[in-house]
């Protein structure tokens, strides 16, 4: 029998091409646009800057002329049946906010409900000052005038996928088609 010498090195060939695509590429195949059974297609304007234990994705949202600040749209999903139900979720979402003499915005605030494809979303808006928190439960807000706020819940297969924008007004209104186009894009 004849041994055919070339095969491990074709072996070790094919291999180091496949170790070097995903080195080229792993910063694509890492970056988060799925969760909860749910797909979607980030806006390219946008930045990723990747996830962290709580967060499935955070987007930068550039700033516009005339806002000090950039944007950010930051996706969670906590796991099967948990983050709560869509009705708890808008109110604490409503209590990041207030009017600019200090009350509630929940008179100020437009929710609806939507369907892509066969995806339930239910849709929140709101405008007013944010009560900024650089950590879920750091003890006192930072207030943040002339903020909105577009998040969504989509009903994923396996739970809810929570979507949030927040940022200065200008920019938030900019960014509103291209977080539309993001929901719109939820796939199974």
């Amino acid at each position: 029998m004849i041994l055919d010498r070339t095969k491990p090195r074709k072996i070790v060939v094919l291999m180091f091409a496949a170790a070097t695509f995903l080195m080229q590429h792993i910063g694509s195949l890492a970056k988060a646009e799925s969760a909860g059974g749910l797909r979607w297609a980030s806006p390219s304007e946008w930045t990723h800057r990747g996830s962290t234990r709580m967060r499935v994705a955070t987007y930068i949202i550039p700033s516009i002329a005339g806002d000090s600040e950039d944007g950010e749209c930051v996706v969670y999903f906590f796991g099967p049946g948990q983050g709560g139900s869509v009705p708890a979720n808008l109110r604490r979402w409503l209590g990041q906010f207030r009017t600019p003499d200090g009350g509630p915005v929940d008179q100020l605030a437009r929710t609806d409900k939507l369907r892509v494809g066969e995806i339930e979303v239910t849709r929140l808006e709101v405008n007013g000052t944010y009560l900024f928190k650089p950590t879920p439960f750091a003890p006192k807000a930072v207030p943040k005038p002339g903020y909105r706020m577009f998040a969504a819940i989509a009903q994923g297969p396996v739970g809810p996928v929570f979507f949030k924008l927040t940022a200065p007004d200008k920019t938030a209104r900019s960014a509103k088609d291209a977080f539309e186009s993001m929901l719109q894009s939820l796939t199974r």
